[in-house]
């Protein structure tokens, strides 16, 4: 069943493991299939290097697991609960990578100091969070999630495919499992940029409006025009 998206969704985990975003067994990537209303999500714990894609655990987006012999990754009432909320996602991926954890850690919110930032996230990466004792004593990882959708209320999520969960860590998001990847490296690289640019000047401040709409409009919406047009 999906054995398509088995592949897709076990390259994704991959690519976190070239990236360097991930150690052991930590984070994790999912992919939904929008015709059958199922997703498929890495196994709970499973060595990425043991790792194949008949291991991939494929469930209802209500928790279900309608394929698998392993347990689902402990995080899947968190992409489940995207899924749900944001019909545009299709692939959701969760890392602790240094930098970006680093920025949830301190709670703080990742300033757009740069066009490398703009041209893949319309503004400073969101904090979500924290959860509440009873969140946390409860349905903790479903609470995550709502946690994420409710600090993107009026926003567009492929917009600004990231988040940071305060005291945790990251999750990014896209049109399918590899682009969730991609926006998961891109969102390392400009939260270690956006660190030594806050060491080297406290001071520095945000890019301006008009800079920041022109580096992402460019490369996104009716008006791109980075890169080749399909022929």
């Amino acid at each position: 069943m999906l054995e398509k998206l088995k592949e897709e969704v076990l390259e994704a985990n991959l690519e976190l493991v070239r990236r360097g975003l991930v150690l052991y067994t930590f984070g994790n990537a999912s992919g939904r299939d929008r015709d059958s209303g199922m997703a498929v999500i890495k196994p709970s714990g499973v060595p990425y290097e043991s790792m194949k894609a008949s291991d991939l655990v494929v469930t209802t987006l209500d928790g279900k697991i309608v394929e698998g012999t392993l347990r689902p990754s402990s995080d899947l009432a968190t992409h489940l609960a995207l899924y749900r909320a944001f019909p545009e996602v299709g692939g959701v991926v969760h890392t602790h990578s240094r930098a970006a954890t680093a920025w949830a850690q301190a709670g703080r919110e990742i300033p757009c100091l740069g066009t490398t930032h703009a041209d893949y996230f319309y503004g400073s990466i969101p904090l979500a969070g924290p959860l509440s004792a009873e969140e946390i004593a409860g349905e903790y990882e479903l609470n995550t999630g709502l946690a994420i959708i409710r600090r993107f209320e009026g926003m567009a999520p492929l917009s600004m495919p990231a988040v940071l969960v305060a005291g945790h860590a990251p999750f990014t998001w896209g049109k399918d499992a590899a682009e969730a990847a991609y926006h998961a490296v891109v969102l390392e690289e400009v939260a270690e940029l956006a660190w030594r640019s806050a060491a080297l000047t406290p001071s520095v401040q945000s890019i301006s409006q008009d800079l920041l709409n022109k580096h992402f409009r460019r490369k996104h919406g009716p008006s791109a025009y980075y890169g080749q047009q399909p022929s």
